[in-house]
């Protein structure tokens, strides 16, 4: 038997995004080969088909939004199907852009509510899924700013890659979505990026690694090569000297087919808010309080009526996994009850005992 023959090949779904970066890395440097494994990528046209293939098992695994996996597990817009979170694979490198001209008169202090105003209707803004991180980020956003999402403003689905043309179009005041598609958009001078992510929640959690949990319950040797893999390609990708060449693998036609310039635009930033794939362990652990988080935010706009189940989030969150294949391959565990926040509104995450507000307010609609 050859030795390609001898790999387990694993079918994993990507999206057309920077931080995909991780799946592209482990591919190109041969850590799968060197765990056993063989990496199948396929590029997938939407979140959407996503979800459905991995859903019926076209995919083993997928770079995913971490927003789709609770909405796959609660069954919120799809069949209910249980899910599995092996590691986080980034934090921050999303952003919300605008069209020129409002991007201009926001930065020169008009509100998101004087700019509709003036528009005589609702910002019209897209996001990339219904349960998905770009919607939780747009709809804190705008909330923070005194905007109800649901009522005060226009929020649509579109796939990332068609938002610029959305954008030129006219369709679209704005949208949010990670890179590399607003430095694409701010190149075509059809948009404008007003807000980092980061500036939203300081070190969110974006993409994960997503599986059907049959795959961690019933293959856990196998799932913790798996993340071994993408760890030490997240390692990898942290060092600055590495971003060049990473770049240049993303750049190519079968994964985002666009120069290497545009994909470094927003990357390589030094500020402690830029994309980070590792930050020795502490991105990707896949922290219960996290999930916690989107629960809370799937209540606040009425997508969901249950309590904060721990168990849940347990269940989803392969915390027990992960530690054992960061052990195996070298890379921290963060300390327990590191992960504390403070969001752009002004609150505590996870909120304190003292009684200071959880992550988000709700705003009352305009009447």
């Amino acid at each position: 038997m050859t030795a390609a023959a001898s790999l387990h090949t694993l079918n994993l779904g990507f999206v057309a995004l920077t931080d995909c970066a991780a799946l592209v890395v482990a591919r190109k440097l041969g850590l799968d080969r060197e765990l056993g494994l063989q990496f199948c990528l396929q590029r997938q046209p939407s979140w959407s088909a996503v979800r459905d293939k991995l859903m019926s098992g076209q995919l083993d695994a997928a770079h995913a939004l971490y927003g789709l996996v609770y909405g796959m597990q609660l069954g919120l817009g799809s069949p209910q199907c249980d899910m599995a979170i092996l590691l986080t694979l980034n934090q921050n490198g999303q952003g919300i852009s605008l069209s020129p001209n409002l991007a201009q008169q926001y930065r020169q202090g008009l509100s998101l509510r004087a700019l509709s105003q003036q528009l005589g209707r609702p910002l019209v803004l897209a996001h990339t899924f219904p349960t998905g991180t770009h919607a939780m980020w747009l709809y804190y956003w705008l909330a923070a700013q005194g905007i109800h999402p649901l009522h005060d403003a226009r929020c649509v689905v579109i796939p990332p890659a068609q938002m610029g043309d959305a954008m030129q179009d006219g369709v679209l005041d704005g949208f949010c979505a990670g890179q590399p598609w607003h430095a694409l958009a701010q190149q075509r001078g059809v948009a404008s990026l007003v807000a980092d992510s980061a500036v939203i929640w300081p070190d969110h959690p974006e993409k994960v690694l997503a599986c059907r949990r049959e795959l961690a319950q019933q293959q856990p040797e196998l799932a913790g090569r798996l993340v071994q893999a993408l760890l030490l390609a997240s390692h990898w990708l942290d060092q600055p000297e590495n971003h060049a060449q990473a770049a240049a693998w993303l750049a190519e036609d079968d994964c985002l087919g666009m120069p290497v310039e545009t994909i470094l635009q927003h990357w390589t930033h030094s500020d402690a808010a830029s994309l980070r794939f590792c930050d020795e362990g502490r991105v990707n652990y896949p922290y219960l309080t996290d999930g916690l988080w989107f629960l809370q935010q799937y209540r606040r706009w009425g997508m969901w009526q249950g309590g904060a189940d721990q168990a849940l989030v347990a269940a989803v969150n392969q915390t027990l996994l992960y530690e054992q294949a960061a052990r195996a391959c070298g890379v921290p565990l963060p300390a327990a009850g590191a992960r504390h926040s403070v969001l752009m509104d002004g609150s505590r995450w996870p909120s304190p005992a003292d009684g200071a507000p959880c992550a988000g307010a709700l705003p009352h609609a305009a009447h």
